[in-house]
């Protein structure tokens, strides 16, 4: 009997706790580019440079990389650094055991992130597109800066030179749910330091690394879309008819 009722008592208490951990940083909706081929070229640029240091993609190969109008020579030259092939996976050098000793824990692989990533809150990309956009500096921190999105994340700001760097700015309000206490709110960012870019250049950056992260996920997505509106007219085509020809064999019948 007292099992049974912790057991009530933590299957109550479970939507709570479900709610808390949903109560996230408003996401921004990102652009969807996965059509853009030049876009998809470029966020494979970005993706390459910036986050294969760290994070694998081992469910993709250099040459998929075909699929967005790149040639076999362009991947070579432009996006295979070390002794990799074309045909190869896109994996990482460093070892897991160095990657959790320097960031604590082991950089997931990417390769179907933006599928992780969603939630009721908004699409995997939302979630990325957001994200990378909403780091900050924070001398806290042992890596010397915070994400907005995911607090206290291990991961550096590793574009921090295109970006600039930003400080976060925050405002006391009363709680809304208890007058006598106060909370922190966001109000916005300062930019401390200048980047190589400014901020409508560094987002549309984003939108295209976002984009080929998204298309990375599922290469095929847009032939499946495609596919699925053709299925759909031919199926509604067939009711059509279906619904002619019932009507023609049950005329006489009446």
């Amino acid at each position: 009997m007292k099992l049974l009722k912790k057991l009530i008592a933590v299957l109550a208490f479970a939507p709570v706790v479900a709610l808390a951990a949903e109560a996230t940083f408003p996401l921004d909706q990102a652009p969807d580019r996965t059509r853009d081929l030049p876009s998809l070229q470029n966020g494979a640029k970005l993706f390459v440079n910036y986050c294969l240091n760290c994070h694998s993609a081992s469910a993709m190969r250099y040459n998929r990389l075909k699929d967005i109008g790149l040639t076999e020579a362009q991947i070579k030259n432009n996006l295979l650094f070390t002794t990799e092939k074309v045909g190869d996976l896109m994996k990482v050098a460093m070892p897991a055991k160095d990657a959790k000793d320097w960031f604590g824990a082991v950089p997931p692989d990417l390769s179907v992130i933006a599928r992780a990533k969603s939630s009721s809150e908004g699409s995997g990309a939302d979630w990325l597109y957001t994200y990378l956009r909403t780091f900050y500096k924070d001398d806290t921190r042992p890596t010397g800066w915070n994400n907005l999105v995911f607090p206290n994340v291990g991961m550096p700001h590793v574009m921090w030179e295109v970006q600039g760097i930003r400080s976060v700015k925050m405002v006391d309000e009363k709680d809304p749910h208890d007058e006598s206490k106060t909370v922190h709110k966001f109000a916005g960012f300062e930019q401390v330091k200048p980047g190589t870019m400014n901020a409508i250049e560094f987002d549309n950056a984003m939108a295209d690394l976002v984009s080929y992260i998204s298309w990375m996920g599922e290469p095929a997505q847009n032939t499946r879309k495609r596919l699925g509106v053709i299925v759909l007219l031919f199926l509604g085509v067939f009711l059509l008819l279906t619904w002619r020809l019932n009507a023609s064999y049950w005329k006489d019948v009446k």
